[in-house]
């Protein structure tokens, strides 16, 4: 029997809490230069659960459409105050992130077990892969 899409959104969620009890100490201070895709020329890539959950986010904020950005800068900073809109529901890609101040990258052998689980849950979402962000939420929102 197939899985409802809250039973899926549950696994991406409980992906990230068991991230959140690994001993790899982060310490993010929002600084959001991570978020500066054009500062670090890297862009987290999403697999579809990551994206549905940041898109019901993301409309969870009274938005239905994505902003056009600008200089490659991540379209889940808030315009007025440049900060994440759906923290709380961020992607993996954004949980393990590389910015120097809170810590540097994680070992992906450290986390190659949550990153096949988020591959397992797109291939039941038929989602053919990490995508990045702008396109993977912006499919996301119009599936919704």
């Amino acid at each position: 029997m197939p899985k409802s899409i809250s039973e899926i959104l549950a696994e991406v969620r409980a992906v990230y809490q068991d991230l959140a009890k690994r001993a790899v100490q982060r310490n993010c201070i929002a600084r959001t230069e991570c978020c500066q895709f054009h500062l670090t020329g890297l862009t987290p890539h999403l697999t579809k659960g990551e994206a549905i959950l940041a898109a019901k986010a993301f409309r969870a904020t009274g938005r239905k459409e994505l902003p056009e950005t600008i200089d490659d800068v991540c379209p889940m900073l808030k315009p007025s105050t440049g900060r994440c809109m759906i923290y709380a529901d961020r992607p993996f890609g954004c949980r393990t992130h590389f910015c120097e101040a809170a810590g540097g990258p994680y070992p992906r052998k450290e986390v190659l077990d949550l990153i096949r689980r988020l591959e397992d849950i797109d291939v039941q979402l038929k989602g053919g892969g990490p995508r990045k962000i702008q396109a993977a939420i912006a499919d996301a929102l119009s599936d919704l």
